[in-house]
């Protein structure tokens, strides 16, 4: 793992994506997390299509190692204010109030640990109309307008991949560190809370701009028509994107690598104006003038010219792809029982180094013994990451 988090340790009871994605990051970035987790039930995440170590777990919350607490219990209570008493992170998401039932508020922990930094993340926020209702992804996309600006109203399809859950943790995860540099010169803790909402409005910042600066309400497809951004059908039914944006160049060497007549003198593409007034017309004809091969040939062809364009690929494709490979992004997970046997690395380069494998993400309590037994020898220092047992002992 990358090692600028080396020495920050993180207590996680996180579930699903929000948390374990927060806290994801920072042990990506070299951080020790405890993900802690009820026993027997654990994270949710983990029987999320069956079994206990389902594929959706294990890619939010590899590098990390695993505990079972049951904070209704005094005993494993206490041991968690002792763990947190050397903690320099805690992350939850639970839903409003859940927190200070199990004595994990901020209140409570911080007359425990004043330099926690403890991090609190919600759907809608802590207070507010709709701060009690249950939230995921697609809801929170919708609620922040950010789906309002990403689908076609006359087609509306939810996107694929949980933007809103993920995205939440990487904001979260900034603001820990942000909190944790400020640590450093005041000493003092923060309560950090993020919604799940607060997350998704900022990321659409442009969008609530150009509606605040022009007084228009944005729709799905401003955004390609206005950055001259097509996707493409080729012959074989396979598609090519392609963002021409405002630079001239770009128009010119597309006309240049399609090399047809009718596209070059047609007045209504002569400007980028036009080709933004006439968006339609243009994405139909390129589409027409696309089918004439394959998109292997196209592919080829387009790489002549100086032109953002690519595959619109699949997993396996993108996988595949030559600068992925080139740019080492799949990675061998170490120490796995079971599960992926490859990865995809942490996005940072670091001093040219970059990560050359992630750690599995742990089974449920796989290290919960070699840590209370830590604890119980000294209560105020915190067990060391390199000091747990290797997964196989654990599990003999």
């Amino acid at each position: 793992m990358l090692k600028m988090l080396n020495g920050i340790r993180v207590l996680e009871q996180g579930t699903f994506i929000t948390g374990p994605s927060a806290a994801m990051m920072l042990a990506d970035l070299g951080a020790d997390v405890i993900k802690l987790e009820s026993p027997g039930t654990g994270d949710p995440y983990r029987s999320f299509r069956g079994g206990f170590y389902s594929a959706h777990f294990q890619a939010y919350n590899r590098n990390k190692r695993a505990m079972a607490v049951d904070l209704k219990s005094e005993a494993d209570r206490a041991l968690f204010h002792d763990m947190v008493r050397s903690a320099d992170v805690y992350i939850q998401n639970f839903r409003p109030g859940a927190a200070e039932r199990m004595g994990a508020d901020y209140e409570t922990l911080k007359r425990i640990n004043p330099k926690l930094v403890y991090c609190s993340i919600s759907g809608f926020g802590q207070t507010g109309p709709y701060a009690h209702r249950p939230s995921y992804d697609s809801v929170t996309q919708a609620l922040s307008g950010f789906l309002g600006v990403a689908i076609d109203p006359q087609s509306p399809r939810l996107l694929g991949p949980a933007l809103a859950d993920a995205i939440t943790g990487l904001y979260a995860a900034i603001g820990m560190m942000a909190a944790l540099v400020e640590r450093g010169s005041t000493g003092h803790g923060r309560l950090l809370e993020i919604s799940m909402l607060e997350a998704m409005m900022h990321f659409a910042v442009e969008p609530f701009t150009g509606y605040f600066a022009l007084g228009e309400t944005p729709v799905a497809t401003d955004r390609p028509r206005l950055a001259q951004a097509f996707i493409v059908r080729a012959k074989d039914d396979r598609l090519i994107g392609l963002h021409l944006s405002s630079i001239e160049k770009f128009w010119t060497n597309l006309v240049a690598a399609i090399d047809d007549d009718a596209l070059r003198a047609d007045p209504r593409f002569a400007t980028r104006q036009q080709r933004i007034d006439n968006y339609p017309a243009l994405l139909e004809t390129l589409n027409l003038l696309f089918k004439a091969q394959d998109r292997s040939a196209w592919l080829a062809r387009l790489d002549q010219f100086d032109l953002p364009f690519a595959p619109v690929n699949t997993i396996p494709e993108a996988v595949a792809d030559p600068q992925a490979q080139h740019m080492g992004m799949v990675v061998p997970v170490s120490d796995r029982l079971e599960g992926a046997v490859q990865a995809i690395r942490a996005a940072f380069s670091v001093d040219g180094a970059r990560d050359q494998s992630v750690g599995a993400a742990p089974l449920i309590d796989q290290h919960g013994d070699d840590i209370r037994q830590a604890l119980a020898r000294d209560p105020a220092v915190w067990p060391s990451r390199q000091a747990s047992a290797p997964a196989q002992k654990i599990l003999a």
